[in-house]
């Protein structure tokens, strides 16, 4: 497999917010995001075994472990290597743009799907396969730029019934582009029952820094 960076942190996004987390960032994407803060991993990388990158993660230590990219659905190793982690008793999630079906990932794998919204330019991308195999611990992610992107993501929910679904949907300001507050107010201003996510990491750390 491709790999990017293998580094230690504090997990940013979703529920898992706060927590020392170790990040397996892949290599290559099939989407390009208008506000993407990855594109380094487009291309490059090194490559590495299964084993290999199995070996890193115990080298840093922790039992929480994301899998993210780029997209890292694009890679066929993805499921053993999730499934190896697992078995050896690490928590697994991934991060994924919601383009590629997560079906045929471990189902311990908590999945955390992107929902594009139109002000990413590839809101069109969605795969609804996804909608059919989510369980109530994965959660669904709709990073926002405007207030139109706002109102997408409001009915896309709503629309699709993802509280349903899921048990966390999360909408995220695209940082340094919306400001929390703005979205926060329509949040309430909508009675909407969804979760902010502030990316953590990057009020802790230079925002355009890699490996943090």
């Amino acid at each position: 497999m491709v790999v990017t960076e293998i580094f230690k942190s504090i997990q940013g996004e979703s529920t898992f917010a706060g927590l020392p987390c170790v990040f397996i960032r892949l290599t290559g994407c099939n989407l390009r995001c208008h506000w993407c803060d990855t594109a380094y991993a487009f291309y490059g990388g090194q490559r590495m075994s299964v084993e290999e990158v199995i070996g890193r993660v115990r080298q840093l230590g922790g039992k929480l472990v994301e899998l993210t990219g780029g997209e890292p659905l694009l890679q066929k190793e993805i499921y053993p290597l999730s499934a190896q982690l697992l078995s050896q008793g690490y928590r697994v999630l991934i991060e994924t743009s919601g383009e590629r079906c997560v079906g045929d990932l471990p189902r311990p794998v908590v999945k955390v799907v992107d929902v594009k919204c139109p002000g990413s330019g590839e809101s069109e991308k969605f795969c609804f396969d996804n909608l059919a195999v989510l369980e109530r611990k994965d959660q669904v992610k709709f990073v926002i730029l405007d207030e139109n992107d706002y109102r997408y993501a409001r009915d896309f929910m709503k629309r699709h019934d993802l509280r349903s679904r899921v048990d966390e949907v999360i909408f995220s300001p695209v940082f340094g582009r919306l400001t929390p507050r703005e979205l926060a107010e329509w949040v309430l201003r909508d009675g909407l029952e969804v979760r902010m996510g502030l990316q953590l990491h990057k009020f802790i750390w230079d925002p355009d820094a890699r490996g943090v």
